[in-house]
């Protein structure tokens, strides 16, 4: 009886305290869903998921085409003139390539619709029908999204591949999908190049540069090839009319970055996107014409195709950068010139966690490289800024917000451009220190969102006016978010204070499954008795009183140890990345072993800067990071954060194996969006990894 008494009354316990709490604004209140049983939340201001925000728009084309008659003559794509390419060779004999970039050159609204439908128009011309597939395989530049909407006027599904894609990977993807026209970069077609031999239905390559690589040529891979100016060109010539998409046909077939084995294909309607564009926009106020976008993320990734599409909705510009020409100190960047950020001044832009770290680490190396005042100033004003938002110092808003902002954080915003008013992160958990750092030192809110590629992004994503740290908000408008019971984790939706369990994503956004691959499909998404279609995410959350979510674990993640506890590899990640001297970091759990051990990919300049204080004398990085004393130091700055974060003595790593080489998408260890792959990093430091259970 006393079971049954827990299970009744502590879901109707939390009930009220979504609905009643006095502490805190109500974001996401109970919803009265179908399916599996769990705890379920929507949106406080939709009562059913939302699929458009415009009144007769039910596709991407027909959204494309209102915000162009809607704002023809404003600036809509935005791309920087290169003056020169220059290579610069360090001490050490490595060469780097450094850029000399112009001014933005703009194109508006209504000459970039004249673009799509040219390039709609060239498709056809050059023989590519609506019932083959069409891939674009490159950097997100202008030409990528012209060639999407493109595609879209001709109801072609594209397939999206990201440019740092391995050769079994982007061949798995053309195979699978039998895509017979391949747009890309002049980069993307020396791989295309590469593995032509096995390539069972390309066509055709359309090349975004114009100077197409002579080892290109059709007579020897059994392609046509063309640059893509040829293609609008023949477009504008011979015009055809638009065959236009219905909301349930495929737009995009998207190609996850492939953290564990080969990348699957998810299969994205139009109404999937769409209801993901709509539910942002109804919760980011105020977007529209004043605002400015940077563009540096893969247009390949769900994040930055949905939020260019949102973009360009409301009338806003697209600038597009790069992360490796972001900043004026980018490595791309050459020296004395400035980098996009400084140029465009954007207002708006989308992260990574991975991107936001480096900037927070770029600037307390430089604070604390200036020293002496200045630093004791920086110090003094982040310190008072942390107690106003933590409501301790309300003295520290009004007059003396504004001091601190002129006499230390200008120069901060400065480094993206001085006019940031909103960051969207996601693509990974962001940590607390980071996102409170760079709240406070770019005077922006930062939007954490939650979604995955099999909802179109769609989840949840944090209100405006939301202070809080390490959660993700509540669900978007387009979506109802449902916590199930996982038993075999100790994760139940009648736990307390708060429920717990799998997370499991309802509504309009969520897609129809993995391009063949009816079992895969079976297992993760199910449509319940009303019809809503769900995805099983894996990932394990907990609802606050007010309705937002919080992720706490993930059920591949999780390790149990010789001794019965379990560890989340994922959560002991994000406690220790904090560290000044990591770059990146991958724990291992054994479980025959009463312990974890961690991979540090370490920071250079923080390192390289503790040696220099240390006076320890190197030949180089690699070096160093094998000393023994390096090791030590690196091992206690984690055993700090590990208390700070609260982690148990067995989820501190026991031994560490410090790495001096990044690990990056082209060495086939994090993806695109900088998450790391997990197995390959298991494999390719197998014996490193033996050693330390070992030793």
């Amino acid at each position: 009886m006393s079971a049954y008494i827990v299970g009744v009354l502590v879901p109707l316990l939390v009930t009220i305290l979504l609905r009643n709490s006095k502490n805190r604004k109500i974001r996401g209140v109970p919803a009265d869903v179908g399916g599996e049983p769990g705890f379920a939340i929507r949106n406080h201001r939709f009562s059913s998921p939302l699929s458009t925000a415009w009144e007769g728009v039910t596709t991407l084309v027909e959204l494309f085409e209102q915000a162009c008659e809607r704002h023809r003559d404003r600036f809509l794509l935005g791309t920087r003139k290169l003056i020169a390419r220059d290579v610069e060779v360090t001490e050490d004999g490595r060469s780097f390539e450094k850029l000399s970039l112009g001014d933005y050159e703009w194109l508006t609204y209504w000459k970039t619709f004249e673009a799509v439908c040219n390039f709609a128009s060239g498709l056809a011309n050059i023989g590519h029908v609506r019932e083959e597939r069409a891939a674009i395989f490159a950097d997100t530049r202008e030409e990528w999204f012209i060639a999407l909407q493109g595609c879209f006027r001709r109801n072609i599904t594209v397939v999206t591949i990201y440019a740092s894609l391995g050769d079994e990977a982007l061949c798995h993807s053309l195979n699978e999908t039998e895509v017979t026209t391949v747009i890309c970069g002049q980069k993307e077609l020396r791989k295309l190049v590469h593995v032509s031999g096995q390539l069972n239905t390309v066509k055709r390559v359309i090349c975004i540069d114009d100077n197409i690589p002579s080892d290109s040529l059709p007579d020897e891979h059994g392609w046509t090839i063309t640059s893509f100016a040829n293609v609008e060109r023949r477009g504008r010539e011979n015009p055809v009319d638009a065959d236009l998409p219905l909301p349930a046909d495929v737009a995009v077939i998207m190609y996850t970055s492939g953290s564990t084995g080969l990348p699957k294909g998810v299969m994205m309607t139009h109404g999937n996107v769409l209801a993901t564009v709509s539910a942002v926009m109804t919760i980011v106020p105020n977007l529209g014409k004043k605002d400015i976008y940077l563009a540096y993320l893969p247009m390949a990734h769900i994040l930055e195709l949905a939020a260019e599409n949102l973009m360009a909705a409301v009338g806003s510009a697209i600038g597009y950068g790069s992360p490796l020409t972001l900043t004026d100190t980018s490595s791309k960047i050459k020296r004395g010139t400035k980098g996009d950020a400084t140029v465009l001044m954007p207002t708006l832009m989308a992260s990574v966690p991975a991107i936001l770290d480096r900037v927070r680490d770029g600037v307390v190396k430089k604070v604390n490289a200036t020293g002496g005042l200045s630093k004791n100033l920086f110090d003094l004003a982040y310190s008072r800024r942390l107690h106003a938002i933590n409501g301790s110092w309300l003295g520290a808003w009004g007059l003396e917000k504004a001091l601190w902002d002129a006499l230390v954080f200008k120069k901060v915003r400065a480094i993206l451009g001085g006019r940031i008013r909103f960051i969207l992160s996601g693509g990974a958990p962001l940590s607390g220190d980071t996102q409170r750092f760079i709240n406070i030192c770019l005077g922006a809110p930062i939007g954490q969102g939650y979604g995955l590629t099999e909802t179109c992004a769609g989840g949840t994503f944090s209100d405006f006016d939301d202070t809080s740290v390490g959660r993700v908000g509540p669900p978007l408008p387009c979506s109802f978010i449902k916590l199930i019971n996982w038993p075999e984790g100790g994760y139940l939706t009648n736990d307390l204070p708060m429920p717990r369990g799998e997370i499991v994503i309802g509504g309009p956004n969520v897609t129809l499954g993995y391009f063949k691959n009816e079992e895969k499909t079976r297992e993760s998404y199910k449509v319940d008795e009303r019809g809503m279609r769900w995805f099983y995410t894996g990932d394990i959350g907990r609802f606050h009183p007010d309705g937002c979510l919080e992720i706490i674990d993930r059920k591949k993640d999780i390790v149990k140890l010789q001794h019965g506890e379990y560890v989340s590899l994922g959560k002991v990640e994000a406690a220790l990345s904090v560290s000044p001297y990591v770059d990146n970091i991958m724990v291992y759990a054994d479980p025959f072993h009463g312990y974890c051990v961690a991979l540090v990919v370490a920071s250079q300049s923080a390192v390289e800067e503790w040696a220099s204080r240390q006076g320890i004398a190197y030949s180089d990085f690699s070096e160093l990071c094998r000393k023994e004393e390096t090791v030590q130091e690196v091992q206690a700055s984690l055993v700090k954060e590990a208390k700070k974060a609260r982690l148990e003595k067995f989820e501190t790593p026991g031994k560490i194996k410090l790495l001096s080489d990044p690990w990056t998408p082209e060495s086939g260890l994090v993806t695109a969006a900088l998450k790391i792959k997990r197995e390959a990093i298991r494999k390719v430091f197998a014996d490193e990894l033996n050693k330390l259970y070992s030793s």
